[in-house]
């Protein structure tokens, strides 16, 4: 182990950190309530602030400097954080043998790819990630509480810790999946050094765990302005891209790639100086390390190339052991496959994950659409865009789940009725897509979901020109919605009271249209115009009008161009926001809401605490903006405050949106909706703006989607409301995001079992520690050696 060695070299790049100037799948609407994990450092009460009495507005001077205090609270777990186990149990039961193997190698290849994840978080979180397993390996979190106790941790503390190492888990890092900011262990850091120190693994290995301790203590505790948050260049950390990257550089490298007709989903940038000039190295990850054409492959994509008088070289190998890993489960799961294009697609994923080929991934997902009504449904591979910096490349994901029929049925309905509901949408049928390629709609009860968070529902694949011509699947994980939002009354934040009970009866099934339609005719629709390398035109350039501004359309996507290199930072945020305008538009149709069950005043109760949502996640979202840096750190929250401007902006007393002070004598606010305007002010609000957003989107108005976006996106405090005061009162009273724990599964003889664990901190940690023992020594050295291979980058 060579643990010993590079400790050095992280603790330079902290001091080099220090120098530097500082200033960076539909997610559940939730947001995170500070409780009694972090009231003891601010010495505050732990009782909760969410009552629902409002008084008129008051600030005194100590309630301001709580504001500030609090601010910090953003970066721990609380101790009473909710953790709940996935059940898939029934689900798994009712599989044949042949399914239940194919569902435990295709897990198997997913859990570990899912690690590629920890280094594509920070520099520090593979380190973290081994010093845990190490710990936990050797000591039960039970057998560790003794160890805890003798070291001097209180049991809050020692709770701390299990959060914490929780939480770098669910998180696959120690950033959290949803809103980017970095989260440390609630606890003194000498306290977490004495039970580092006291645990068997450090007494077993004591020089190696010391290294490893050394190697990432200072920044798993490090909030640094520029740590604080994921972001490019000044604006926060990313391993993306090497640590001397800028936007600049960013952009050059996708006009490479788009040269080279290479994608940029399976790759990472490091910058080098050579001879005063600046190469770049682009890495594709794959377990082939060999840049020359090899055998099963046509032509290299590697090589040196002269680019804009910059060098750029292509190579293979990033991520190697863990690509290896994921194309050995794969083939092993091709043995059990339901039919040939099961088969086939996994024969073309192995391929990808071995040659770093993106287009062998593509054909793979060729083959995953046409697989239809599978019993067992899976994905895998770089597939969502959010987390890099500048939105162009994956983020390693993998799951695997079991078709819920009775759900299913809904969505097929659903699916059938598209082609009726699609011209309900507000922009011209020459902006939508030539034929409506009915996909599959499930619902699934998840068994595997690796990657660093579980979504509630997925639109896949992100392949535009797939989706364009193909098609797609959606996907709505019913397990995953039926424990994400149980809520209790009295966490409930912002609300009136009348609209509490109402909300609570009806926020699940509210959600469940809003996921349908937002996956299905909010994804699924609305067409690319693109000039192909030949000159054709998809669309009639002497017939098409620009509904905007009445004139020929004069903007298009050209050649390799997508809407992810085209509008890269912005890209996920606006469809994401595209896709809930759609959502909220469509869910006024009678006819979709009786899909769902839901007829009369219970169809108008849906209708009305959809919206409601909507608005009050516009203002959960403020917890996920930086002012420092002016940015964004979650997609989708982004695009929740930007729809909260836009229903704010209609006016005539549609949304309201109000400061208070609560009974504790806090700052809070309160949220109105006029349930009687939703169906005038509130859709034709929507109706404009979501009619904007489609047609820059399919013209490729780069320039014209970023002033849009960008100006409903932004947070001041001046204007009717105080959007940055907001921030503040939301991050005081917000609520952590639920950790889910998964099965395991294991071979046993002729038969797969699911190994099943407690829905606490302790049992998502115990999941990991058996998920990988097979061959854990090996596994947490090639993690450590892909470390030390890329420790001076991040300088």
């Amino acid at each position: 182990m060579s643990t010993v060695y590079w400790a050095p070299k992280m603790l330079r790049c902290l001091r080099l950190w220090k120098r530097t100037p500082k200033k960076m799948g539909f997610e559940p609407m939730r947001a995170e309530h500070t409780r009694s994990a972090v009231a003891h450092r601010l010495n505050l009460s732990t009782t909760s602030t969410c009552n629902n009495v409002f008084v008129p507005l008051r600030f005194s001077s100590s309630v301001l400097n709580l504001r500030l205090k609090m601010v910090d609270s953003q970066y721990y777990l609380p101790n009473d954080i909710g953790v709940s186990a996935l059940d898939c149990g029934e689900a798994f039961r009712l599989l044949s043998p042949q399914e239940k193997m194919y569902a435990h190698y295709l897990s198997r290849a997913a859990w570990y790819g899912g690690l590629a994840v920890l280094l594509q978080t920070s520099p520090e979180s593979a380190n973290i990630f081994v010093l845990l397993q190490r710990i936990f390996r050797k000591q039960t979190p039970a057998q560790l509480e003794q160890v805890a106790t003798a070291a001097g941790l209180s049991p809050e503390e020692y709770q701390a810790f299990l959060v914490y190492a929780a939480g770098l888990y669910a998180n696959m890092g120690n950033y959290k999946s949803f809103g980017d900011t970095k989260f440390i262990p609630n606890l003194p850091k000498d306290k977490l050094k004495a039970l580092v120190k006291a645990s068997q693994a450090f007494q077993d290995q004591p020089a190696e765990m010391e290294a490893l301790w050394d190697s990432c203590s200072c920044l798993l505790f490090s909030l640094e302005d520029r740590q604080k948050q994921l972001g490019l260049g000044d604006k926060g950390i990313t391993t993306y891209f090497s640590g001397n990257c800028c936007l600049e550089d960013a952009e050059l490298a996708q006009k490479f790639l788009d040269s080279k007709k290479l994608s940029a989903y399976n790759t990472r940038l490091f910058k080098r100086e050579k001879e005063g000039k600046a190469c770049y190295e682009v890495r594709l990850a794959s377990a082939v390390q060999k840049d020359c054409a090899v055998e099963g492959e046509c032509d290299s994509c590697c090589g040196s190339f002269n680019f804009e008088d910059k060098e750029f070289t292509v190579k293979r190998g990033d991520y190697a052991p863990l690509m290896e890993k994921v194309s050995h489960y794969l083939q092993k799961a091709q043995a059990y496959a339901a039919n040939e294009n099961q088969r086939k697609m996994l024969e073309e994923y192995a391929r990808s994950f071995t040659f770093g080929s993106v287009d062998a991934h593509k054909e793979g997902s060729r083959y995953w659409i046409k697989d239809k009504g599978p019993i067992v449904e899976s994905y895998i591979g770089f597939i969502e865009s959010y987390r890099d910096p500048f939105g162009s490349r994956g983020e390693f994901e993998g799951f695997i789940a079991v078709v819920n029929k009775a759900m299913s049925d809904r969505f097929t309905k659903l699916v059938n009725s598209a082609e009726v509901l699609l011209p309900e949408l507000p922009w011209p049928k020459e902006f939508e897509k030539d034929t409506f390629l009915k996909p599959d709609f499930t619902s699934l009860d998840v068994l595997t979901f690796a990657g660093s968070g579980i979504p509630a529902g997925i639109n896949i694949p992100n392949y535009d020109d797939i989706r364009q011509s193909e098609g797609f699947k959606n996907v709505s994980l019913g397990n995953v919605l039926s424990v994400a939002y149980a809520t209790q009354k009295e966490k409930l934040t912002f609300l009136q009271e009348e609209d509490k009970d109402l909300f609570i009866k009806w926020k699940g099934p509210s959600f469940e249209v809003q996921v349908g339609l937002h996956e299905l005719l909010g994804h699924g629709s609305g067409k690319l115009f693109v000039q192909d390398d030949e000159g054709k035109f998809n669309f009639d350039q002497s017939k098409v009008t620009n509904p905007e501004t009445g004139e020929p359309v004069t903007s298009w996507y050209r050649g390799s161009e997508t809407w992810d290199s085209k509008f890269s930072t912005i890209a996920s945020s606006y469809e994401e926001c595209r896709a809930e305008c759609v959502g909220l538009y469509l869910c006024l149709i009678k006819k979709v809401l009786s899909i769902f069950g839901t007829e009369g005043q219970d169809a108008e109760d849906v209708v009305y605490i959809n919206w409601l949502s909507m608005v009050r996640a516009g203002l959960l979202g403020l917890e996920f903006y930086t002012p420092e840096s002016k940015s964004w750190r979650q997609a989708h929250m982004q695009a929740r405050f930007v729809i909260l401007r836009v229903l704010l902006e209609a006016g005539e007393g549609l949304v309201g949106l109000e400061e208070v002070t609560g009974p504790d004598g806090k700052p809070d606010a309160r949220i109105t909706l006029d349930r009687s305007k939703i169906h005038t002010v509130g859709k034709d609000a929507i109706h404009r703006f979501l009619c904007k957003l489609q047609v820059l989107k399919a013209t490729a108005d780069v320039e014209g989607g970023r002033a849009l976006y960008d100006g409903y996106s932004t947070v001041s405090d001046s204007g009717p409301h105080n959007f940055i005061r907001l921030r503040e009162t939301v991050l005081l009273r917000k609520e952590a995001r639920k950790m889910f724990v998964q099965a395991n599964t294991k071979i046993n003889g002729d038969s797969v079992e699911l190994v099943e664990y407690e829905g606490s901190a302790a049992g998502l940690i115990c999941s990991f520690t058996e998920r990988f023992q097979d061959d854990a020594e090996q596994l947490e050295a090639n993690l450590l050696d892909l470390c030390k291979r890329d420790s001076p980058c991040w300088c």
